[in-house]
């Protein structure tokens, strides 16, 4: 039952990613007012889709390719939630929703049936585990849009541009805000997803467990989020260097990611 949720979920961020890329660039306010129903709707059926899916699968963690794509996606729609109704800035919908929907079409497809073979996976730390450093990635992903944004918005105004295409942006104090509290939130997500999968290898992996690939790319990342974190309260960087570095801790997650191929540890293994 929790595809047809899945695929009614979908629907929803169809509509909302249809109705928000012209409200935002185009100033349609009625537009809006379908866009952001929309995504609280398919934010509703995605949401009890995954506790459906989990519920039925026994456990209370995403422990599959498809379940972690799809828990990804609710936890970015989310993240673009919180934000739209703490700063009004919807501007970040052209971006977010999109990426939400294209991480949630491969689980509304079908079902999933690969897993890890963890002996672990009803643990709570396992849970810990898995959802923290998933909310750390959202929060990083969010980190580098808002860069990305400012940088475009400082450019526009030191050009002296009037209305114009760009002319939705939020202002650079409200992006310059997201991109540093999104650093704030993910990075205690981002230490204690680490410091529970340490837990967990040290019971059923053994000390092998930190020469995996995935394990030392992602202590390379959450050494890399310190420095963005110091950076930012220290020199205070913004603009093209924020952009520099938030892309630099975007390509490590890309990487973190793409070590599931080398990983014996954390791959996701077929049927």
């Amino acid at each position: 039952m929790h595809l047809l949720w899945l695929r009614v979920a979908a629907v929803f961020y169809c509509v909302a990613c249809a109705t928000t890329l012209p409200a935002v660039l185009y100033r349609r306010p009625r537009l809006q007012r379908v866009a952001l129903p929309a995504t609280l709707g398919g934010f509703f059926f995605h949401f009890v889709a995954i506790v459906e899916m989990l519920v039925a699968a026994r456990h209370w963690m995403p422990v599959g390719m498809h379940e972690v794509e799809s828990v990804l996606s609710i936890l970015i729609v989310a993240a673009y939630l919180i934000v739209v109704f703490t700063y009004r800035a919807t501007g970040f919908g052209i971006f977010a929703l999109p990426l939400g929907l294209l991480l949630l079409i491969t689980p509304a497809m079908g079902r999933d049936h690969s897993t890890f073979s963890s002996p672990m996976i009803r643990s709570g730390w396992l849970f810990l585990h898995i959802g923290a450093l998933l909310a750390a990635y959202a929060a990083l992903i969010f980190s580098l849009l808002s860069s990305l944004l400012y940088l475009m918005q400082e450019q526009r105004l030191k050009r002296k541009d009037g209305p114009g295409f760009l002319a939705w942006l939020p202002p650079l104090a409200v992006m310059d805000t997201i991109a540093q509290k999104s650093l704030v939130i993910g990075f205690p997500c981002m230490t204690l997803g680490l410091l529970a999968g340490s837990l967990i290898a040290q019971e059923s992996v053994g000390a092998g467990y930190f020469l995996d690939p995935k394990v030392m790319l992602s202590f390379a990342m959450w050494a890399l989020y310190v420095a963005m974190l110091m950076l930012r309260r220290s020199v205070g960087i913004r603009g093209r260097r924020a952009v520099y570095v938030s892309g630099l801790a975007f390509i490590v997650v890309i990487s973190v990611w793409a070590a599931n191929l080398l990983s014996s540890v954390h791959r996701f293994p077929g049927p």
